[in-house]
């Protein structure tokens, strides 16, 4: 729909289904203070108070992307959806204090955003308007408030998780216990509508019911995909490319296949790097591709015809450990990466299929 601070604003179709929800909500209400309008032009206000609504959404999501812009961080977008936005920040916070500034600015613009909202409904006169700027206040308030609750996904999940962080310097178990949290505002939003009757003597409706299931739904589903991620991250720390390469032996791109195959099975080498007169690495042999040459003719075949040119991210340091790792790999995803030691001599290849079969024993 547009950008903020170079960061695309994306709207879900679910936003249309909500904000038609919140105009057949604000129908009656919308007609008492102002029965002027009649008719379709209810809706359209209450529709008219969605797409306001929205904007302060947006706002909130918006102080989020700014915020970790300011610490450097790349936002890839902002999506306003059924249940409010999300913003897509690339990589993580690199420490608990930039996670807890850029997690607690969003419920703070809420805040800020109800509290302005009541300041002017204070000095608007009865009508339209007046109750315009009162359900704003009383939605970013409530939205402000509410994201402040100590579990994930909600931003007062990432603020513990943070707190968590900084006391522990354990980032995997301040997700943990963050995301346990989670589930358990999940089944305490699940059981709202039967606590109606006795905090605000009022009796549950099914719409209540239907959005408490909503809620618990997705807070269910964001905290176990944080416990999983926590999981899974778990594991990263012990992939060593080190000691997952496998021995390479070196020959020049014009050497004939068969003779490379011969001397990396005298070696004991389960890869074969091409490399120029002087040394300079060039390639890889690619596996399958050796795999489909004919055997009969591979004495006629250059190593090179069978070699994947080493691209910009393709050679990695020897000693590249865990999270960091993982990463270059995802940078600049490939079959086969080339090693080598701090002097720049070839250390070995590793192979992703070996990175993926260690990641799942580990």
């Amino acid at each position: 729909m547009g950008r903020v601070s170079g960061v695309d604003v994306l709207v879900h179709r679910s936003w249309l289904f909500v904000a038609l929800l919140i105009a057949f909500l604000l129908a009656p209400r919308i007609d008492e203070v102002a029965p002027n309008l009649g008719g379709v032009l209810v809706y359209v206000a209450g529709l008219a108070f969605a797409v306001l609504l929205y904007l302060s959404v947006l706002a909130h999501e918006a102080s989020h992307a700014l915020m970790a812009q300011f610490f450097g961080m790349r936002v890839r977008s902002m999506t306003l959806h059924f249940l409010g936005g999300v913003t897509e920040i690339e990589g993580e916070a690199e420490s608990p204090k930039r996670e807890f500034w850029i997690s607690v600015v969003g419920p703070l613009s809420s805040l800020a955003i109800g509290l302005a909202a009541l300041g002017a409904a204070v000095i608007t006169p009865d009508g339209l308007v007046r109750f315009a700027f009162e359900s704003l206040a009383a939605a970013n308030l409530v939205v402000g408030v509410l994201n402040m609750v100590p579990g994930l996904p909600l931003d007062g999940g990432k603020v513990l998780r943070s707190i968590v962080w900084a006391i522990t310097g354990r980032p995997l178990v301040a997700t943990t216990v963050s995301g346990w949290a989670g589930r358990v505002v999940a089944v305490l939003a699940l059981g709202y509508p039967l606590l109606l009757p006795a905090i605000f003597d009022v009796q549950p409706t099914i719409i209540d019911f239907v959005i408490s299931a909503i809620i618990a739904m997705f807070l269910w589903t964001g905290a176990s995909q944080a416990l999983v991620v926590a999981k899974i991250r778990s594991k990263i720390p012990a992939l060593r490319a080190r000691e997952l390469a496998r021995r390479a032996v070196q020959v020049t791109a014009d050497v004939p296949l068969a003779e490379a195959l011969r001397q990396a099975r005298e070696a004991q080498a389960g890869s074969i790097v091409v490399v120029t007169g002087n040394d300079r690495p060039l390639g890889i042999v690619n596996e399958p591709a050796v795999v489909a040459a004919p055997e009969d003719r591979r004495a006629w075949m250059s190593t090179g015809s069978v070699t994947t040119r080493l691209e910009r991210g393709m050679t990695l340091p020897a000693d590249i450990t865990g999270e960091t790792l993982v990463r270059a790999m995802q940078a600049r995803p490939a079959s086969e990466y080339l090693l080598v030691e701090p002097d720049g001599s070839i250390f070995g290849v590793l192979v992703t299929a070996d990175v993926d079969a260690a990641f799942s024993q580990s």
